[in-house]
């Protein structure tokens, strides 16, 4: 299993803190935010991940990260020209996969949850992860049966199916690269990970686990707001251990 965290885009909802720095490398209360998807890839055991950054930020996330080794594993760095959809990064990150299976987590989401299980087990198809949501409009959205299988996949949608929001972190068998370069844009001109995810659940292949821990996708003042105070409440908590 190989890992990629995708740090590209451009964070415009962010604006003016991203004006002259990318969102994944401003602080989260006491670490730059791509210090969390880094350790959630590296407390599921991957020793081998992708960093794909935007060209204009591609110097200072080397300056930063290096080599990996302060962490105990290889970082390797491709540039992702334009924003083109999460998809892009099985595409953009072709050759670094190879043969392998591939997990990838977004460079500005924060967990505080345990993935090891799940990714060490992981033999095929596609496994992702989904949260209950105060506002699932914001995300994919997966729809249960009463079973608790999942029905159906939409990105965004006007009237959420259910509350349960795919987060950002999916692993995926081999068949992702070819999956990935033959999706058509959406109507936002992406090629879109719900696409994907649609793809392996129509072939019978998509897992959903659903989690219980801390969440965050910290592209919004009042989200990285929140990730900031979670983390400093429990590195407080964990220092009084």
């Amino acid at each position: 299993m190989k890992g990629i965290i995708l740090a590209g885009g451009r964070a415009t909802r962010l604006r003016p803190l991203t004006k002259v720095i990318t969102k994944q490398l401003l602080p989260v209360y006491n670490k730059p935010m791509i210090y969390y998807p880094i350790e959630t890839l590296v407390g599921a055991g991957i020793k081998d991940i992708l960093i794909i950054v935007a060209p204009e930020h591609a110097g200072n996330f080397m300056n930063m990260l290096g080599s990996g080794r302060d962490f105990g594993v290889k970082f390797s760095y491709e540039i992702q020209d334009k924003p083109r959809g999460l998809a892009d990064a099985f595409i953009v990150g072709e050759n670094f996969i190879g043969k392998d299976n591939v997990t990838l987590v977004l460079g500005d989401n924060i967990f505080d949850h345990d993935f090891s299980g799940h990714i060490k087990a992981f033999k095929g198809g596609a496994a992702v992860f989904a949260k209950e949501v105060h506002d699932p409009e914001r995300f994919g959205v997966v729809d249960f049966d009463k079973n608790g299988k999942a029905l159906s996949i939409e990105e965004k949608p006007a009237k959420p199916k259910s509350n349960y929001a795919v987060v950002g972190i999916y692993s995926y068998d081999n068949k992702v690269i070819k999956y990935a370069k033959n999706l058509k844009p959406s109507d936002r001109g992406e090629i879109e990970i719900t696409d994907l995810n649609n793809i392996y659940l129509r072939n019978g292949e998509l897992q959903v686990n659903l989690i219980d821990g801390i969440w965050e996708d910290a592209g919004t003042f009042d989200s990285l707001l929140r990730a900031g105070n979670i983390m400093e409440a429990k590195a407080k908590a964990g220092s009084k251990k």
